[in-house]
């Protein structure tokens, strides 16, 4: 199996942007980064060659670092999907779902994942077990519906979900705490969320990063996952959502953390 080494680089407040490097070939991904001196930084002390631009989305906090990142690495070659192509610096590969991604001697299967925005993607390295989702799902939530239908993301998040359970989760942003305090309220006998409270404010407490999360885990605490499960029906349906429509559910419980 080929190795990937994952490097998590803190930017803005609250994001994470990615350096993916093909531990065989010292070639390295970037995904997601809004402040390109960071992640140059990281770049330049791995000793690594960057030559691709990952993103998952067009917002500006996952995609302002694009043109400084071209200027430094002419040659590097940037990816999204097609619909965004007006709406990512310097793109050059637009991407529709199951598109395969390589760098070095790993690569990456394309999943389309609208909601979030309506050209959200994720890249799935099924080598090595690594997911990269941007906004689309979080440890223990979902991102906001600025763009998609709570239908859409609910797909998206089946999409995600059918994946193997070990399979390691990167999103866009440490929201965890948050997320959880949430998913307590709508799912408020699972012992489990309560469990991963404690190790997140532990792992918070020393200034650590929560990420990643894995789908199993994921399946455990996430009401947007869960949204099949009687009490996360049951919250949804004290806001007068219909309980048998899971799309409906994840809309309303949605809207509950929008308002929490």
């Amino acid at each position: 199996m080929h190795e990937l080494e994952v490097v998590l680089v803190p930017q803005l407040q609250d994001n994470y942007a990615y350096l993916l490097i093909c531990k065989s070939t010292q070639k390295a991904a970037i995904v997601d980064c809004p402040e390109a001196d960071k992640m140059i930084e990281v770049i330049e002390s791995k000793g690594v060659t960057p030559v691709a631009i990952l993103n998952t989305h067009h917002h500006w906090d996952h995609i302002n670092g694009n043109r400084d990142l071209i200027a430094r690495y002419s040659k590097i070659k940037v990816y999204g999907h097609h619909s965004d192509k007006e709406r990512i610096p310097g793109m050059t590969y637009p991407l529709q779902e199951g598109d395969i991604v390589t760098f070095g001697e790993v690569s990456a299967k394309v999943f389309f994942t609208p909601g979030h925005t309506n050209g959200h993607i994720s890249y799935y390295f099924e080598q090595t077990g690594d997911l990269f989702c941007g906004d689309v799902m979080f440890y223990g939530g979902c991102g906001r519906l600025f763009e998609g239908t709570a239908a859409q993301m609910h797909t998206s998040f089946q999409k995600l979900g059918a994946l193997p359970h070990e399979t390691r989760v990167y999103c866009g942003h440490e929201y965890t705490a948050s997320n959880l305090r949430f998913a307590a309220k709508v799912d408020p006998d699972n012992a489990i969320i309560q469990q991963k409270l404690d190790e997140v404010a532990t792992l918070r407490a020393e200034n650590k990063p929560t990420i990643p999360s894995t789908i199993g885990v994921e399946w455990q605490v996430n009401p947007f996952l869960r949204v099949e499960q009687p009490a996360i029906k049951q919250s949804a349906a004290n806001t007068g959502a219909d309980s048998s429509d899971p799309a409906a559910v994840f809309g309303a419980i949605r809207e509950l953390k929008n308002n929490s």
